[in-house]
């Protein structure tokens, strides 16, 4: 078993993200950092499109420049910005020392290739194998994966192989090369709960073989109580809340983190109580609100929330929340209610 140090091997500060649109600028990332070390699993966790992909996928260039653009921000690999410098020691980072499990294999994968061709391409491109040495090795990641009878499915083309297959498929591609860091974005989406299990069990011991960091985007809580060393919760483009698993699971410190923690189906949910869905819709990105972007959903809000962006606050050692409710002078009772948006 390998042991993570404590200097991260992925550090991402202050990314802000936007795109063009016929309708106006979308700011979709605004300002998000975190860092995640060898041998650990962060999941970044929120409703769909607060911005959990298009996090990672501008940082691994993935995202059409234009009409998207990072506007300010870094992502260090090891000290280097990949944001600014794709190619390091001659070598593009991606593929190489950054893998990505994308969300739908089906689409990812090449319909007119076999399997097999495309994940050796990745190791004919970034560590130079010949054809057929790149081939066998792509046989071997296949068996490492667990698909059964890897040479002759190698041969085989994406429409032979079931969902579950396919996502696995993708996990070989992505750890062909033996990177520093996955990324894996909802890789356990439209599966079947068995399917889910034994797919996260492959990355936990993949990660303890190899010693490489995970990012999960996710919206299932469920997965990140099992996997996660560290969570980071993103609402309308931000990290509203960061720490341990423990922290956001046992110590949560923003609303927006206990609304999510309630719309959790759990054994204590019956027909008569049902789930607690958090109310309203998130904020126009076309136009973010001045203030805390869940002002408008929070039943907590106060009069400051609206017009005044809350700053991050380290709550307990190593575990901070951007909410109003930890300020030293925030007031407590029903005089604090945020009410209409409007100060």
């Amino acid at each position: 078993m390998i042991v993570a140090n404590d200097a991260p091997v992925l550090d991402v500060s202050d990314l802000c993200v936007e795109f063009d649109t016929h309708g106006g600028v979308v700011q979709a990332v605004r300002g998000v950092s975190f860092s995640v070390r060898p041998g650990k699993t962060l999941a970044i966790v929120g409703e769909s499109g607060c911005g959990k992909s298009v996090s990672v996928q501008s940082i691994m260039g993935l995202t059409p420049m234009p009409p998207g653009r990072i506007t300010r921000g870094a992502a260090r690999l090891d000290g280097v910005d990949i944001v600014r410098q794709k190619i390091v020691n001659g070598e593009d980072v991606r593929g190489n020392r950054i893998g990505m499990i994308f969300q739908d294999p089906m689409s990812a994968l090449n319909p007119t290739m076999r399997v097999g061709d495309q994940i050796a391409e990745t190791l004919q491109v970034h560590r130079g194998m010949s054809k057929r040495d790149a081939f066998a090795r792509a046989v071997e990641v296949l068996a490492l994966v667990n698909i059964p009878d890897a040479d002759a499915r190698a041969r085989q083309f994406p429409f032979a192989f079931s969902g579950g297959m396919l996502q696995r498929a993708m996990i070989a591609m992505a750890i062909a090369c033996e990177p520093a860091v996955l990324i894996a974005d909802e890789p356990t989406t439209a599966l079947d709960v068995t399917i889910q299990a034994q797919l996260l069990e492959l990355l936990e011991g993949l990660q303890r073989k190899n010693g490489m960091a995970i990012v999960l985007i996710t919206h299932d809580l469920g997965v990140v109580a099992r996997v996660a060393d560290d969570v980071a919760v993103m609402y309308a483009g931000e990290i509203v809340e960061s720490g341990t698993v423990d922290d956001v699971f046992y110590r949560a410190a923003h609303p927006y983190t206990l609304g999510l923690k309630a719309a959790m189906p759990s054994r204590e949910t019956s027909k008569s109580v049902g789930l607690m869905p958090i109310e309203g819709a998130p904020p126009d990105l076309f136009r973010p609100p001045a203030g805390c972007g869940y002002a408008e959903r929070c039943p907590h809000a106060m009069l400051v929330c609206g017009p005044h962006r809350p700053q991050r606050v380290e709550v307990d050692p190593g575990h901070h929340a951007m909410c109003w409710l930890h300020h030293e002078d925030a007031p407590r009772g029903t005089d604090a209610v945020y009410r209409g948006g409007r100060a």
